[in-house]
This record gives structure tokens, sequence and C-alpha cells, in this order.
């Protein structure tokens, strides 16, 4: 491979993966500062947060900006519960389990451990099971997260139109998203 293809892959890939780890950490953030309900409603959060997750990062869940009215919407639908409650268990969630200091260099929060405190939170607030809230946050958080890739894709697809990159390295990308090496979880 050419010193030049070297470069623009690499500089591609780093473009690529900033984009992505920008997306996850709004997504990270959201999940935990976004709509992320105390009581009876849990946040995809991913995604992860994002959905849900900490959607793992969860778009819907305040990932992206303006997002977490999303979340609780997309939550209300999910478990037949008003929006407003949602979102009123979601921010006490929040308020409840906001950090007191920020995390140790290379630590971060186990974002399984924070869907499942946010279930059985939604679900105590809300009095609903918490077996439904797990359930309609995992639908959250892989909606969230085919939304995520179908983007991904019509991003690559035009930078490959566009010359910016090969098939193959378009190709090396989505791998390199689909195996958590870049971008994400």
């Amino acid at each position: 491979m050419t010193r030049t293809k070297k470069m623009t892959l690499g500089l591609s890939a780093a473009a690529l993966a900033l984009g992505a780890g920008i997306g996850v950490a709004g997504m990270a953030s959201a999940t935990t500062t976004a709509p992320t309900p105390t009581p009876s409603a849990s946040s995809s959060a991913s995604a992860d947060g994002s959905a849900g997750t900490d959607h793992g990062g969860m778009g819907r869940h305040g990932g992206r900006g303006g997002n977490g009215m999303e979340q609780a919407s997309a939550l209300a639908a999910k478990l037949g519960v008003d929006e407003a409650k949602v979102t009123e268990a979601l921010k006490a969630f929040r308020e409840a389990n906001k950090p007191t200091t920020p995390p140790a260099d290379g630590q971060k929060p186990d974002p399984a451990a924070r869907e499942a405190a946010l279930a059985k939170s939604l679900a105590a607030s809300l009095g609903i099971d918490e077996a439904k809230v797990t359930a309609a946050l995992q639908e959250i958080r892989s909606e969230e997260q085919s939304e995520h890739a179908a983007e991904l894709k019509t991003r690559l697809d035009k930078a490959v139109t566009d010359g910016k990159l090969t098939q193959a390295e378009a190709d090396a990308v989505t791998k390199a998203v689909q195996n958590g090496v870049i971008g994400g979880r």
C-alpha cells in the first residue's frame, strides 16, 4: 500500500473513530445524564444508552442533543405509561445517580449495571414489572444501534462514492466498529 493510501486510511479511521467516540460519549452521558428515570422506566443506552444504551449508549436517552424527550417518549410508548411520569422518573434516577466525582483515568461506569439500576428504579417509580422495563430498554437500545449502523453505512457509502475511501477501507471501518475496535463498546 502506498504511503498516501496508508495516511488516507489512517486519517479516515481516526476521523471516524473520533466521530464515533463523540457519539458514544454523548450516548453514555445521555444514558447517565439524559432522561434516565429512577422510577419504572428504563432507558435504552446507549443506549446505550444508547438503546441507549449507557447505550451503553442510547441516543434516544439523551445521546444526542435534545434526545432526552425522545427517550422518555419512546420508553413511555413501549411501557404504555404517561410520558410525563417517565420523564420525572428518569430525572429522579439521574439526580439520585449523579456521580460526586469524575471517574478515574481509564475507568468507565459499567453500562450493564447502570441499565439494571435504571430498570429497577423505573419499575419501582412507575409500578411496572422490572422485566418489562428491561425489555423496553433493550428494544430501544437495539433500535438505536440499528439507526447508528445505517447512518454509518450511509456516510461510508458517500465517502466511497466521493472517492475519499475505497470500498475495502469502508468495509474495514465497518468491521472495526462492529467489533468494538473503534467507536464504542
